[in-house]
């Protein structure tokens, strides 16, 4: 079992920037690839990045160049800094790790870009 801990949602104005953070526990040892995805009002939760256990990164294209996903291992821990944010990124971002088959959620932290 991994329990996920998403913090540093909030509200922001455009052109603002935020930095998630995701942190693991339980058998962290076991976690593999960890991620972010978001769900805004009436859509499908979609990915946003993904980062392997030597930090090798994906990005959803709509966030490239936009957003930076790292980890530290040390601290079983994931990181999404959010730049030059638009209104478009308001949604509630998820955490996510791959243990095995096995996929696990944080609880979400809200994202809301609005002047």
């Amino acid at each position: 079992q991994v329990q996920l801990v998403e913090s540093g949602g909030g509200l922001v104005q455009p052109g603002g920037s935020l930095k998630l953070s995701c942190a693991a526990s339980g058998m962290t040892f076991s976690i593999g690839t960890m991620g972010w995805y978001r769900q805004a009002p009436g859509k499908q939760r979609d990915l946003v990045a993904t980062i392997s256990v030597r930090g090798r990164t994906n990005y959803a294209d709509s966030v490239k160049g936009q957003f930076t996903t790292s980890r530290d291992n040390a601290k079983n821990t994931i990181y999404l800094q959010m730049n030059s944010l638009k209104s478009e990124d308001t949604a509630v971002y998820y955490c996510n790790a791959v243990l095995g088959a096995v996929y696990y959620w944080g609880q979400g932290t809200q994202v809301t870009v609005s002047s």
